[in-house]
């Protein structure tokens, strides 16, 4: 299937909806739960009145899915990013005919959920299904690709290894990852070169309040971290917003995720159509320019790994 490069980043990222919070309790800082059917329903249609076309969602997020095709219309003003399912039923040592059965059946459950004939972007969740099963995930998603069931590939990484991963398959052409500024691993030169050696590849940042802990102000959600002063980040990150002129720490963090110039769209996810309404207030203001996010950079401490990985949040509190 002949796909028409994308254009490398000329503008600051355009605001993305995240759309988890639409199919369950999500986020360490979630205050509502999952909202109601009807609730998604106005969520969806007042993002597309505030002129947000893109949607992320999931196999794994619930009903998420299946709202989306509920209520956006199958047309080119709604495009949806979503992910394949985890495939975690599968052994390593599945056979190959176990693995495609199972990558169609979550691609057809999608194409049935959204309500449309083509996927506009299907993401893998785990880098690793690049290799695992020897390929056949992948290769299955490339011959459903082929078959027209999928316009765009991609991956969502978590690391600036699996970023590498990714980008040497020259089919994937849709990248998410998280980041947001307290996330130092993005700013090595090595990995920045990397963006700028893809520019046929789409970025989206996902995570740019580090589910919700940047934004909340408060000390007593955040993870167990070594070294790391929570009370005192926060003061900082307040501190850095009142310097800046930014009305609140959110302001911040999307300020600084929309001046990164290799990105295209910023995932951000919304419990309210009153959260909704605000983050695409604030998306409306102008990024950081070069001189304030070296500043946010130089001025934030390095925090550890742990932190900006969620999925190590449970295993450090067990242990």
């Amino acid at each position: 299937m002949d796909q028409k490069p994308f254009p490398a980043p000329i503008e600051p990222a355009v605001l993305v909806l995240g759309t988890a919070q639409l199919g369950m309790a999500y986020g360490i800082a979630n205050r509502t739960g999952a909202p109601s059917p009807a609730d998604a329903e106005t969520l969806l249609g007042r993002a597309l009145e505030l002129g947000i076309h893109e949607f992320d969602t999931a196999r794994a997020y619930g009903e998420s899915e299946a709202r989306i095709g509920a209520y956006l219309p199958s047309s080119a003003e709604a495009k949806v990013v979503t992910k394949l399912a985890p495939l975690d039923e599968l052994a390593l040592d599945a056979p190959a005919t176990a693995v495609t059965a199972a990558v169609r059946a979550s691609v057809d459950a999608s194409l049935a959920a959204l309500r449309r004939p083509c996927l506009d972007v299907l993401l893998l969740p785990r880098t690793r299904h690049l290799r695992l099963h020897n390929g056949a995930v992948w290769d299955t998603l490339l011959k459903l690709q082929e078959e027209g069931r999928i316009s765009i590939l991609g991956a969502s990484v978590q690391t600036p290894e699996e970023l590498r991963l990714a980008l040497s398959y020259r089919a994937v052409r849709h990248i998410q990852l998280p980041l947001n500024l307290l996330d130092w691993r993005w700013r090595d030169p090595a990995i920045q070169s990397l963006f700028a050696a893809r520019d046929d590849v789409v970025f989206h940042a996902r995570s740019i309040f580090l589910q919700g802990l940047l934004a909340s102000g408060e000390p007593r959600i955040w993870p167990q971290a070594p070294g790391l002063n929570v009370p005192g980040l926060i003061d900082a990150l307040a501190a850095l917003a009142e310097t800046l002129g930014r009305e609140s720490t959110t302001d911040l963090c999307i300020a600084y995720a929309r001046a990164m110039p290799f990105l295209h769209g910023v995932v951000t996810g919304a419990e309210t159509v009153a959260q909704l309404t605000a983050n695409v207030a604030l998306a409306h203001k102008a990024p950081l320019d070069a001189d304030e996010t070296h500043f946010v950079e130089r001025f934030l401490p390095r925090v550890p790994e742990s932190l900006l990985n969620p999925a190590l949040w449970q295993l450090a509190k067990a242990a």
